[in-house]
C-alpha cells in the first residue's frame, strides 16, 4: 500500500495526507534549532565578557577601579607590600654589638618592631585618597603587558607590579626622615605579584583564541538558531514558549556553573593568597556576566509568561471591548 493509499476511518475511507512526515521533520527541525540556540545564548554572553576583558584595558581598568576601596584587597596589598619590603631588610649590622647567645631573640624583636613600622606606613598609602591612581595604572600597566603577551609568542610571565605603592611610601617618608634608607634597599622592580606563570601562557593564548572566535560566531550563531527554530515550528505560540523557558534554564545552568568555577578556584589557590581578596576580584571580573545572564533568565521567563498568556488575554480584551461597544 502506498503512502497516499486511503484508510479507513468511521466508515469511510480519507487519504493520507503526504505531507505528514514532512511535517514532522520540520518540526523536529525546529526544536533542535530552538534547543542549540538556546545554549548558545548563555555561551554567547560568556564569550563576549571573555573577550571583552582580555582585549579591553579601559573596560578591565574600569571593572578592577572599585577594588581599591576593597578591605580585603586593601589588607592583601598592604601584605604583599610589607613582604617584599621586609625581604630586603637587613640586621646584621646593628646585631654585631648584641652577644651571638641574644641575637635570635633581639633579631626576632627589632623584625616585629621594623615590620609594624612599614606595615602602618604602607596602610597609609593604600588607604589614602591617591591610592586609586595608582591602582588603576598599575592594572592598566598589567592588563596591556596581558594583553602583549597573548597576543605574541613567548613565555614571559605577566606581573603586577607594586613597586608604585613603594615609592609612594618613599615620598610618605621622605617628608620626615624616618626610614628612607630602610625603603632605598628594595629595589626598582621588587614588589611584583605574578598573575601568569610563564608555563601557563601558552595555554591561556590557546584559550583567548577560542574566546575571541567565539566571540565572533556565538552571537549570531544563537540568533539564527533562535530565529529558524521558530519559522520551522508549527505552533509558534508553544515554541516560543519553550525558547523563552530553554535560555532562562541554559542560563541559570550558567550561573551555577560560574557559582562552582568561583568556588573551586579559590579552595585551589595556595594558603599565601588571600581568599577574600580573590573573591573580590572574581566578583568584580564576573560582575556583569553573572548580571547579563539574569537578564537572560528574566527576559526568557517573561517571554515564556507572554506567549502563555498572550492569546487568552488578546480574546478576553477584545472580547470586552466588543461588549463596552455594544453596550454604547
Amino acid at each position: 500500500m502506498s503512502a497516499s493509499a486511503p484508510v479507513r476511518a468511521g466508515g469511510r475511507m480519507t487519504p493520507r495526507s503526504p505531507n505528514g512526515p514532512r511535517r514532522r521533520v520540520r518540526a523536529l527541525a525546529g526544536g533542535v534549532l530552538l534547543l542549540v540556540g538556546a545554549l548558545l545564548l548563555p555561551l554567547s554572553l560568556a564569550a563576549i565578557r571573555a573577550r571583552a576583558e582580555l582585549t579591553e584595558t579601559d573596560g578591565y581598568v574600569a571593572a578592577v577601579a572599585p577594588l581599591a576601596g576593597n578591605a580585603a584587597v586593601q589588607e592583601a596589598v598592604v601584605d604583599d607590600v610589607t613582604d617584599a619590603v621586609m625581604a630586603h631588610v637587613r640586621l646584621d649590622g646593628l646585631l654585631k654589638a648584641v652577644p651571638p647567645a641574644e641575637r635570635p631573640a633581639v633579631r626576632r624583636h627589632f623584625t616585629r618592631g621594623i615590620r609594624q613600622f612599614v606595615e602602618k606606613q604602607v596602610r597609609q598609602v593604600v588607604t589614602g585618597r591617591g591610592f586609586r591612581t595608582v591602582w588603576n595604572g598599575v592594572h592598566r600597566t598589567a592588563h596591556r603587558t596581558l594583553d602583549g603577551r597573548l597576543a605574541a609568542s613567548g613565555r614571559s610571565p605577566v606581573t603586577l607590579d607594586l613597586t608604585p605603592v613603594v615609592e609612594r611610601v618613599k615620598r610618605q617618608l621622605s617628608r620626615n626622615g624616618m626610614g628612607l634608607d630602610l625603603l632605598r634597599r628594595v629595589p626598582r622592580a621588587g614588589v611584583e605579584i605574578v598573575l601568569l606563570k610563564a608555563p601557563d601562557v601558552p595555554r591561556v593564548r590557546a584559550v583567548y583564541e577560542v574566546v575571541r572566535t567565539g566571540a565572533l560566531l556565538l552571537p549570531p550563531a544563537a540568533a539564527l538558531c533562535l530565529t529558524g527554530g521558530l519559522l520551522l515550528a508549527r505552533r509558534r505560540r508553544r515554541a516560543l514558549i519553550w525558547a523563552g523557558l530553554g535560555c532562562a534554564a541554559a542560563a541559570g545552568l550558567l550561573a551555577a556553573a560560574l557559582a562552582l568555577a568561583r568556588s573551586r578556584t579559590l579552595d585551589a589557590l595556595p594558603a599565601m593568597v588571600s581568599r577574600p581578596a580573590a573573591g573580590a576580584y572574581a566578583d568584580a571580573l564576573t560582575g556583569p556576566l553573572r548580571t547579563g545572564v539574569w537578564l537572560v533568565i528574566g527576559a526568557g521567563t517573561l517571554t515564556a509568561a507572554l506567549a502563555a498568556a498572550g492569546p487568552p488575554a488578546v480574546r478576553a480584551l477584545r472580547a470586552r471591548r466588543s461588549a463596552a461597544r455594544a453596550r454604547s
